[in-house]
């Protein structure tokens, strides 16, 4: 969407700042959650000693339950948000969300102080996923439907902040591995981190409503609607007027009385009146169906699926599996900033970048096939040092190699997928239901930043 003509300036870029904060706000809570695995593992490690041998009395399953209870709720309530927002106000889903959020992290961190049996801890915490999850997903959906009635920029500047998340999570993980920290007291750090974030995230958007940059596009009266409405009505006017003119001078052709008796005759009521405006809802463009707006933007949605689908096929699954070429006290630090650190940060820089630079533009046949050619970073990961492997050869075996090609191999990801799920909302400017774009684009975004340690048929291809 381009500025329109008469918008006020966003002083201070605060409106920017505020949907910055907004989208590291809605994937930093879970990004920490996440990085808390190894807190939540030795919670529910249920090993002890018999005869000198370590028995596993019961087997959790932790990571691969945490995978499903966060993305069938974020699928099954990205899915239900277009209903939500017909019936449920847009300040009471997005405040209400993170208030719900807010109690839940509160909760987490206190049960860490809390001493329970396995059982219970694991009940409490699949729980805590999938609300977690169910609020994010309603959160995210109103924020990308809110976004998009914006000017495009601040869909790049949104998608910025949720791309730095992640950032903060692997920073976060580096400084509690060289700390040394327990478990136990890096993951009250992991917990209270996310509340302190939801806080602000709550403040920033309470204060949306009083600038003046934002009342211009966010307001419910819709300004602009009104002034296209009036601009309607003027040139209506200055039709009627001329025809009134006309006839007063004497000068109106037998064909022009003709067309005129018949508009009169168009225009009369019921009653026998005429109508001498325009009806509003004939000034307003017709609400298409989710189908039809799907249609309008299935090459955006190909690409944001794609981007993923290359992606979570090797990172993290593939990626996290790479040794380094320097054993020793590196070990500890190689995957942490070679593998997330690398990841996050350039995914974020390539999210950032789409600000300043669209290119290529989204009616361009090579967005697409560029799109496409990112295809050529699955083979590339696969031939680094992954280990234990039995098929394939080791190509790349230096950490430097390995670092540069998950740089452009992240950098490429949050570029396209942040142009692809900006000009997406840009392709329906007809519709006067403007968030459905959003909301269809949106779970696909969403998958990605949960970055699950999905299984990836890659990897059998390597080690067995």
């Amino acid at each position: 969407m381009k500025g329109r003509p008469g918008a006020p300036h966003d002083g201070g870029c605060l409106v920017g700042i505020i949907f910055f904060i907004l989208g590291l706000g809605t994937l930093l809570p879970w990004n920490f959650f996440m990085t808390a695995s190894l807190y939540f593992q030795g919670r529910l490690n249920t090993t002890e000693m018999i005869n000198g041998t370590v028995v596993v009395r019961k087997e959790y399953y932790f990571n691969n339950w945490m995978t499903l209870l966060s993305q069938l709720p974020l699928l099954l309530f990205t899915l239900l948000n277009s209903v939500l927002y017909q019936r449920i106000s847009e300040a009471v889903r997005i405040a209400g969300s993170l208030v719900f959020i807010l109690l839940l992290f509160i909760l987490t961190a206190v049960l860490v102080k809390v001493p329970m049996e396995e059982d219970q801890f694991f009940s409490i915490t699949m729980a805590t996923i999938w609300f977690i999850n169910s609020f994010g997903a309603v959160l995210q959906g109103s924020l990308f439907g809110l976004v998009g009635l914006l000017p495009q920029r601040y869909s790049a500047i949104f998608m910025s902040g949720q791309g730095l998340a992640g950032t903060f999570a692997a920073v976060a993980m580096l400084l509690a591995i060289a700390s040394d920290a327990d478990s136990e007291s890096a993951a009250l750090g992991y917990f209270i981190t996310p509340c302190v974030g939801t806080l602000v995230t709550l403040f920033s958007y309470l204060l949306l409503p009083r600038l003046k940059f934002a009342q211009y596009y966010l307001n419910k009266s819709s300004m602009y609607e009104a002034g296209t409405t009036d601009e309607l009505l003027k040139e209506r006017s200055t039709v009627e007027n001329g025809k009134l003119n006309g006839h007063a001078n004497g000068t109106v052709t037998r064909s022009e009385a003709k067309n005129s008796s018949k508009d009169d005759e168009e225009d009369l009521k019921p009653d026998g009146t005429t109508e001498a405006f325009l009806p509003l809802e004939e000034a307003r463009p017709a609400k298409a169906s989710v189908i039809e707006v799907f249609k309008r933007i299935r090459t955006m949605a190909f690409c944001v699926t794609f981007v993923f689908t290359v992606t979570l096929s090797v990172f993290p699954a593939v990626t996290v599996d790479v040794k380094t070429s320097f054993p020793g006290k590196w070990d500890r630090f190689f995957i942490s900033v070679c593998c997330f650190l690398i990841f996050n940060i350039h995914d974020w820089f390539g999210r950032t970048i789409t600000t300043w630079i669209q290119w290529p533009r989204k009616e361009s046949r090579l967005f697409p096939m560029l799109v496409v050619s990112r295809v050529v970073f699955i083979p590339l990961l696969m031939f680094c040092n992954v280990q234990n492997r039995f098929y394939l050869p080791v190509l790349f075996t230096h950490d430097a190699a390995f670092a540069t090609i998950m740089a452009f191999f992240s950098l490429s990801s949050g570029y396209f997928v942040c142009l692809s799920m900006s000009y997406a909302p840009h392709g329906v400017e007809g519709c006067r239901d403007r968030r459905s774009p959003d909301d269809l684009l949106l779970g696909l975004g969403s998958v990605h930043r949960r970055r699950p340690v999905l299984p990836t048929p890659k990897h059998g291809l390597i080690t067995h």
